[in-house]
C-alpha cells in the first residue's frame, strides 16, 4: 500500500510512502562509550540499506543509551537510523521528553517496543517501569507529531518522527498476537518490523492475517554468519527457533571446512540459497513492503540481500 497521503520526515518514511521495497539493517551498540566499531559497521551497511535500527539494551543487558547512539551513528556514518525505544525503563513523562530530545538530535524514526524484562539481563535488580505498552507509546508519538500536544497540552515546536511497531509471527497463540498488532495499527503505527521467522507456511499465514490492517510490513530475517551465531541465536533469543536442518548444515561447515575464508563463503552462500526463494515467494504473494535484516556484526551479507531484492 502506498502512503502518498501522509507527511514524510525521513528517507525511510519517503520510501514507504512511495511503495518502494525496503531493506533495513540493525546495529547493536554494546556496553561501551566507544562506538567506533558500530560506526564502521554502519558505514559498511550504508550503501545497501535505507536505514538501520539501533537497539535499546536487548535481552535486558545494559548497553549505551540507544538515543545517544542513534544520534552519534547518524552523525558519524551518514546512515539514517531507527531509534529503538522500549517502555521497560522510563515512564510516560520521561518518554515524552525523550521523543522531543530525539527530534532535536536529528532522529526522525522510532520503533516502539516493550523491551525484554530486566530479570533476563545483567542488572536484574532494576525496577521495570512499563508505564506504557508498545501500542500506547505509538499513540503518544502520533499525538505529539500529528496534534503537536502531550495529554492535550500544546508543544511549542512539535517533533516530527515516523513511528513503527514490532510483531512476532512465532507467537502462540497466533490470534492473540494478531489482536495486539491491531491495537498498534489503530494507535497509528506507520510500519511494522517482525521478529525473525524461518517457517514459510507460518509466515504466509501470519502475513495474510495482518494484511487487513494496511500497515507496511518489513519481515525480520537473521542470516547467520557462523555456526556459533546460529546456535546462540537459537538458544538465547526468546520467541525464535532455528530449524534443526539449518543448524545441522551450519554445523557441518564448521566441522568439515577448516579454511576460514572458505567457511565464510559457504555461510554466505547458504544464507543466500535459503532466503532467496523465501523472500521471492512472499513478494509474489504481495505480503511484504520490505525486509529487516537483524544479523548484527554481519555487514558483508548485505550485497547478497540487495541482490535478492533487486533480481
Amino acid at each position: 500500500m502506498k502512503m502518498t497521503d501522509v507527511k514524510t520526515y525521513s528517507k525511510l518514511g519517503e520510501a514507504i510512502a512511495k511503495g518502494e521495497f525496503i531493506l533495513t539493517g540493525e546495529l547493536e551498540p554494546e556496553k561501551t562509550t566507544d562506538l567506533s566499531h558500530t560506526i564502521h559497521e554502519a558505514k559498511e551497511m550504508a550503501p545497501y540499506v535505507i536505514a538501520a535500527n539501533v537497539t535499546d539494551s536487548p535481552l535486558g543487558i545494559v548497553t549505551i543509551n540507544s538515543m545517544a547512539a542513534t544520534h552519534l551513528i547518524q552523525k558519524a556514518a551518514g546512515l539514517e537510523c531507527v531509534w529503538q525505544m522500549t517502555v521497560r525503563d522510563v515512564n510516560k513523562l520521561g518518554i515524552a521528553g525523550m521523543i522531543m530530545g530525539a527530534h532535536a538530535l536529528g532522529i526522525r524514526n522510532v520503533l516502539s517496543l516493550t523491551g525484554d524484562h530486566t530479570a533476563l539481563g545483567d542488572m536484574p535488580e532494576s525496577k521495570p517501569v512499563f508505564d506504557l505498552d508498545s501500542a500506547t507509546l505509538v499513540k503518544l508519538v502520533r499525538e505529539m507529531v500529528d496534534k503537536g500536544s502531550i495529554n492535550g497540552n500544546e508543544i511549542e515546536s512539535p517533533p516530527t518522527l515516523h513511528v513503527g511497531a514490532a510483531a512476532n509471527p512465532n507467537a502462540e497463540p497466533m490470534g492473540a498476537e494478531i489482536l495486539k498488532i491491531g491495537r498498534k495499527a489503530e494507535a497509528g503505527c506507520e510500519f511494522i518490523q517482525t521478529q525473525v521467522v524461518y517457517d514459510l507456511d507460518r509466515t504466509i499465514e501470519f502475513l495474510t492475517e495482518i494484511k487487513k490492517y494496511n500497515v507496511p510490513i518489513l519481515l525480520g530475517i537473521f542470516p547467520m554468519k557462523s555456526y556459533g551465531m546460529a546456535k546462540g541465536f537459537d538458544t538465547f533469543v526468546p520467541g525464535v527457533s532455528v530449524p534443526k536442518d539449518i543448524l545441522a548444515k551450519w554445523k557441518s561447515v564448521k566441522k568439515e571446512v577448516t579454511d576460514k575464508k572458505e567457511q565464510k563463503k559457504l555461510y554466505d552462500q547458504y544464507n543466500y540459497e535459503f532466503f532467496k526463494p523465501f523472500i521471492t515467494e512472499l513478494r509474489k504473494k504481495n505480503l511484504l513492503a520490505g525486509i529487516h535484516c537483524m544479523a548484527v556484526h554481519y555487514p558483508r551479507i548485505f550485497p547478497k540481500l540487495k541482490d535478492i531484492i533487486e533480481n
